[in-house]
């Protein structure tokens, strides 16, 4: 089962200097690299104080896999969702491998040398965020998981017990109907057992992200990417 990125899009400035960080944002099933725009233009102006374009680069890549023959519509999805915490093993590890080639050809794809990379997303994207940077160690200087939950497949939940040095952020909606809060309490636990340090914002909405919750991941960000 092999998976490829073959789109996506960046956001703010594309004259970084070598070094500088980059957040990989990473949309939801169904949908498309074009839908967090609006996330990525808040992120880039909030994070170190509103110098839009000068702290770090937002890169929204295209999910590898087709949404429609899994009833997902007309957008990508990163795996075929099996219901609860569970993704289909196959889809998630083949979306993770191309992860790996993306996060690769960083460099040649923005003309620079790369700097700390953050991994984020929503629902989807935050769950292969998480995932993705709990199974490649010290690949990743952050995960932040909007609406996603932690995956209760062999690589994810082995990973665990080498996972203290990675920083989360995990924002959910406690009405959230499609991935219930029940199932962010269930993965924050694990993670507060394996040590992680993991930073929490829960909102009284449903499946979305919330603007004061974009805030709380702006201060969480420029945190982790303060040498």
């Amino acid at each position: 089962m092999t998976a490829v990125i073959e789109a996506f899009r960046r956001h703010g400035s594309e004259t970084l200097p070598d070094g500088a960080p980059v957040l990989l944002l990473l949309h939801g099933r169904g949908s498309s690299e074009a839908d967090l725009a609006g996330v990525a233009s808040a992120l880039i102006q909030r994070v170190g104080g509103g110098s839009a374009g000068r702290v770090v680069e937002v890169v929204t890549p295209r999910a590898p896999w087709p949404g429609r023959p899994w009833g997902y519509g007309p957008g990508w999805a990163w795996y075929r969702y099996l219901g609860e915490d569970r993704p289909e093993p196959a889809s998630l590890e083949a979306a993770m491998d191309a992860l790996d080639a993306f996060v690769d050809s960083l460099p040649e794809m923005l003309g620079r040398e790369v700097g700390p990379l953050v991994l984020g997303g929503f629902s989807q994207g935050g769950t292969i965020s998480l995932a993705w940077s709990l199974t490649r160690s010290g690949r990743a200087a952050g995960a932040a998981n909007l609406s996603g939950f932690l995956a209760d497949v062999e690589p994810v939940q082995d990973a665990l017990a080498t996972a203290a040095d990675l920083p989360v952020f995990w924002g959910h909606g406690r009405l959230d109907p499609a991935i219930p809060h029940a199932l962010a309490e269930k993965g924050r636990k694990s993670l507060w057992q394996a040590g992680v340090g993991l930073e929490v914002h829960d909102h009284d909405g449903g499946h979305t992200i919330t603007p004061l919750e974009v805030d709380s991941l702006s201060d969480w960000l420029s945190g982790v990417l303060t040498p």
